[in-house]
């Protein structure tokens, strides 16, 4: 334990995720021995974060405007959308360059031990979205873990009513894996997946 503002800035830096007591004293000390322009610099670039940046009025992206460059670029694909719980993982579909549609952000997944239900979610947001007929599938994309099978579970049997094509991004072993490390349920995934060779 240290002593006034110190132990404050570990315990705010701690409250971070993934962040863990030993790393937040490290990164504590850190800013104690920096430079104090680059620290200035530091404090203006998380100031102007919260200052500039807020979520898209359509699909719950992180945007500097009102809607996002996605939900703006007319040479998205708009009959699809791609439901995912948060914005780095736009980040990280777009990076594969393989999906051309929209996407929408929920801002997390069903965890009751959490206390957060379907309410807590943007789910009302993307109903609103699919009265416009314009919507032919729904891709879900959310994570392969409870939570996310939880969530994605909720939409398929929500959404089966509409009459909407949904669909669940494909699960199982991760290229340059070795079967003998991999879990019961992502085994259980590649073989539910499997795809013909010949």
């Amino acid at each position: 334990m240290y002593e006034g503002a110190v132990q404050e800035l570990i315990d705010e830096l701690g409250r971070l995720p993934g962040i863990g007591p030993k790393s937040a004293q490290r990164i504590a000390f850190h800013i104690l021995e920096a430079d104090p322009e680059d620290m200035q610099r530091l404090v203006d670039a998380v100031v102007h974060v919260k200052e500039r940046v807020k979520f898209c009025s359509i699909c719950g992206n992180i945007s500097e405007q009102e809607t996002c460059s996605i939900c703006r670029d007319p040479r998205r694909d708009p009959t699809a959308i791609c439901v995912v719980e948060e914005s780095k993982d736009v980040i990280a579909i777009e990076r594969t360059r393989s999906f051309r549609g929209r996407y929408h952000v929920l801002g997390g997944a069903i965890n009751p031990i959490a206390g957060v239900g379907p309410e807590q979610l943007r789910i009302r947001e993307l109903l609103n979205r699919l009265s416009d007929g314009q919507i032919q599938e729904i891709i879900i994309a959310t994570d392969p873990n409870l939570e996310g099978e939880a969530t994605a579970t909720y939409l398929a049997r929500m959404l089966k009513t509409i009459g909407i094509t949904v669909s669940r991004l494909a699960s199982g072993l991760p290229v340059g894996g070795d079967l003998e490390y991999a879990d019961e349920i992502t085994l259980g995934r590649a073989f539910e997946g499997r795809r013909k060779l010949t």
